[in-house]
């Protein structure tokens, strides 16, 4: 099962279960995978849905801080829920050490040897890493390593 069709499934259940808040967080999710493939004319793959997962927290999450220092605790608890949702469906997060092995790997393979070569290396592990680490987590991690 696709992603995508999990969280077609999902929006069902949630309204069979009548939990608003769920169904309301997957509908925006999947309008926004809609939106797309009107757009571009295509049928999204699965690391496409992770995008937009990935830019939807980012989303809760910049949401989040702007209600905290406003003190809406109301709204800050809604968007906690939604991250947290919203987070269910993406895989799970390298920890620093398997991101650092996999970055290795990866420089080596480019034969990456200064700075320079940042580019190629980034656009690969974008590739092989995806949603499972942060862009700028990958970033200072291969600036590490091209430094040393």
């Amino acid at each position: 099962m696709t992603l995508k069709e999990r969280i077609k499934n999902d929006i069902k259940e949630a309204m069979r279960a009548k939990d608003t808040a769920r169904r309301d967080t997957l509908r925006n999710i999947n309008a926004a995978i809609k939106q797309i493939e009107v757009d571009e004319r295509r049928e999204l793959e699965d690391a496409d849905v992770e995008r937009i997962l990935l830019k939807y927290a980012k989303q809760r999450e910049d949401a989040i801080e702007q209600f905290r220092a406003a003190g809406r605790d109301d709204l800050v608890a809604k968007d906690e829920a939604e991250l947290a949702l919203v987070k269910s469906y993406l895989p799970e997060p390298m920890n620093p050490e398997e991101l650092e092995e996999e970055l290795r790997a990866i420089v080596e393979e480019c034969g990456a040897q200064s700075m320079k070569d940042m580019g190629r290396v980034m656009a690969l592990a974008r590739e092989r890493i995806g949603s499972r680490a942060d862009g700028g987590a990958i970033s200072s991690v291969v600036k590490k390593i091209l430094a040393s």
